[in-house]
């Protein structure tokens, strides 16, 4: 066996500034303050990426840790391997090897099936420990792949701390006391004391999913039981993942543990319940969760919808809107009277545009209110109030409560029926800007919407500003995104009947560690914004005939929600199919 030989810092530095990595004022830097890193056991790879250096060469990139555990893996000729926890088995991986072994080695099982089983490490020198590991694992095959030694080390503890807890959990049962009742619990994370702790297993696994789902971009979590387990399912720009299996008896005391955490009844578990959550982060980032629970045949589903309040001050070119989009929409909602609408589906991002601008609205001039079901994002900058049916307060109270509140802009949660039409079209006719969603497929269905429910042609050409439409589409990854040719009749069908040019070539998902190997990375919206004019007004009428609305509105320049999206995939954002999977074929179509 030939002895083990450990990365050195002096010898790094060299190879990397000769490979063009690191320049030699760099190089030098990093020797004058590498001896205090190195003495808090930071690997050589993480001392040099703690300094944040830029390449001196194109195209510039940060040097990561990332990007220096690659350099290593090609420099020892071994694959490189981002650890992605929502790939791995963690129930399988910890029961490689002891945590103790994993710890005084630096390795990591990221990957095991019956015939072999693949080992990270950042140490691509050190092999002693493969004779001991190969005794345990028998007549399976070890491969080794280089991984970055801060994910190595981080994972190591998270793994095997949920490991033990999930184990201790199951074999004790354990129930949790109730919290003190508070207006609004504020729970810290990260702060819970030893992963060792017995009595806290439940916390600790509570602790860990939430921290998890927040690093992992998640905007829900799903806690699903089942007949002998749960599974615990995070939905990532769009799409679930699954996580984690639990043992039944672990799925409940989470479940349970929520409840209390959002002041839901413990104990009823018949009907469907709803609550909240605010958190906050190591970071001192405060992060929201509405939980909602529905009784299933093996107990109780609890799903969290996550709301990042990030959201609120996000630029509207963030959100997709095109400058031409932006400008017609403030122009909209800069009225000082008058009903908008959004539309759009539940999850295509009507609350994030709705909270978007009414931050922007809410200046100290102004007094801005809204009416929820339920208060999804708590914000201080205006005055919001929750509809409560058990009491009789719901939409069109709360918009007749509010009025007596002198406010300035009101925003109403949703428009279901004539009652909150009326109300909404009072506010506007005595001074007010309303903001609201319906859910329809596009812009001009939300004008027979409301004369469906009941809301006379006159009074909606009296008080509707504009309606906007949206969906969300996925964004291609930019670290892997590929240019492909065209087909032209695939390009013709997206945007009938408008004569948009075709775009020489566009791009396709190809999938990367970056993306977790689905060619895409994060979402944005696509737009249709339809103004009122005076020549619109004379196309709605009591039949509530929508063709001849969408007719005249693409006449004012109303752009349809596919075109917004073939914009998109000619700026090589999005895809052909992603965009006509979000977006409907109307009639005209």
């Amino acid at each position: 066996m030939t002895a083990d030989t450990t990365l050195e810092l002096s010898s790094l530095l060299n190879e990397l500034e000769a490979a063009g990595i690191l320049d030699h004022k760099q190089v030098m830097e990093t020797r004058g303050k590498a001896r205090p890193l190195l003495e808090k056991g930071l690997h050589p790879l993480a001392v040099i990426a703690e300094l944040r250096f830029t390449g001196s060469r194109p195209p510039h990139r940060a040097i990561t840790i990332e990007v220096l555990s690659e350099w290593l893996a090609a420099k020892a000729g071994l694959p490189y391997r981002r650890i992605d926890p929502l790939r791995i088995d963690v129930d399988v991986v910890t029961s490689i090897m002891s945590s103790a072994f994993a710890v005084r080695h630096q390795i990591l099982a990221v990957e095991a099936d019956g015939k072999s089983v693949t080992i990270a490490t950042a140490e691509p020198g050190v092999r002693s420990w493969e004779h001991n590991l190969a005794h345990v694992l028998r007549n399976r095959e070890i491969k080794r792949v280089i991984a970055s030694p801060v994910a190595i080390k981080r994972f190591i503890g998270e793994f095997y701390s949920i490991s033990r807890s999930v184990r201790g959990a199951a074999n004790e049962g354990t129930g949790e006391r109730a919290l003190t009742s508070n207006l609004e619990q504020l729970i810290e994370l990260g702060v819970v004391g030893d992963l060792d702790a017995n009595d806290q297993h439940t916390v600790k696994i509570v602790d860990w999913l939430l921290q998890y789902a927040f690093d992992q971009r998640a905007s829900d979590i799903h806690i699903e039981p089942r007949r002998d387990k749960g599974n615990v399912r995070f939905r990532i720009d769009g799409v679930l993942h699954s996580v984690y299996e639990f043992p039944a008896t672990v799925t409940n005391a989470i479940t349970s543990r929520f409840k209390i955490l959002g002041r839901m009844d413990v104990a009823e578990k018949r009907r469907p319940l709803d609550g909240r959550i605010k958190t906050k982060m190591p970071s001192g980032l405060e992060v929201e969760l509405r939980l909602s629970t529905l009784p299933t045949a093996f107990g109780e589903k609890l799903v969290m919808r996550i709301f990042d309040p990030s959201v609120l001050v996000r630029p509207f070119v963030d959100l997709g809107l095109s400058p031409e989009d932006e400008a017609l929409w403030k122009q909209m909602v800069g009225h000082s009277t008058g009903i908008v609408l959004v539309t759009g589906p539940t999850g295509s991002g009507k609350t994030t545009t709705l909270y978007t601008t009414l931050k922007m609205l809410a200046t100290s001039e102004v007094n801005v209110c809204t009416i929820e079901d339920p208060i999804e994002m708590v914000e201080g900058s205006f005055n919001q109030m929750q509809v409560q049916h058990d009491i009789g307060v719901n939409f069109a109270t709360g918009v007749r409560a509010l009025l007596r509140q002198d406010p300035d802009i009101i925003m109403v949660g949703e428009i279901r029926d004539m009652e909150t039409a009326e109300m909404a079209i009072q506010a506007s006719l005595t001074g007010h800007l309303v903001l609201s969603t319906l859910h329809t497929n596009d812009a001009p269905s939300a004008i027979t919407r409301l004369i469906e429910i009941g809301v006379a042609p006159y009074l909606i050409n009296a008080t509707v500003l504009g309606v906007m439409a949206q969906r969300l589409v996925r964004v291609l990854c930019p670290h892997c995104k590929e240019k492909v040719n065209l087909e032209p009749t695939a390009w013709i069908r997206l945007v009938k009947p408008v004569p948009l040019a075709i775009p020489e070539f566009v791009y396709k998902p190809v999938g990367c560690q970056e993306c977790r190997h689905t060619g895409y990375l994060g979402r944005q919206g696509i737009y249709e914004i339809l103004r009122m004019s005076p020549a619109l007004h004379g196309s709605i009428k009591r039949e509530g005939d929508v063709g001849p609305i969408r007719q005249q509105a693409m006449k004012d320049g109303m752009q349809m929600l596919r075109i917004s999206g073939a914009h998109k995939v000619a700026a090589g954002l999005t895809t052909i199919e992603e965009v006509l999977r979000v977006a409907p074929m109307s009639d005209a179509d």
